[in-house]
């Protein structure tokens, strides 16, 4: 698995998890959906740690309850 598809499986577990959608989370955290919705469609190549760090404000997690998955530690590279 990619860095980014890791990122994307994550969000959507999240959003799934507390029953809200990439939109509210992105608005709560203080930044436009678009940065997410660019991501998930693979427009967005590499994420920032600040889109991942607004997206987690807007969920109510930490960036630690963000990254822990195994998937993270055992991911590919992205070119």
């Amino acid at each position: 698995m990619s860095m980014n598809d890791a990122i994307i499986k994550r969000i959507q577990e999240i959003c799934k998890e507390k029953e809200i959608n990439v939109c509210d989370a992105s608005l709560k955290g203080g930044m436009s959906p678009s940065n997410l919705y660019s991501l998930i469609k693979g427009r967005t190549k590499c994420s920032k740690v600040v889109t991942i760090k607004r997206f987690c404000e807007g969920a109510g997690i930490t960036l630690s309850e963000f990254f822990d998955r195994d998937y993270f530690n055992e991911m590919e590279e992205d070119e």
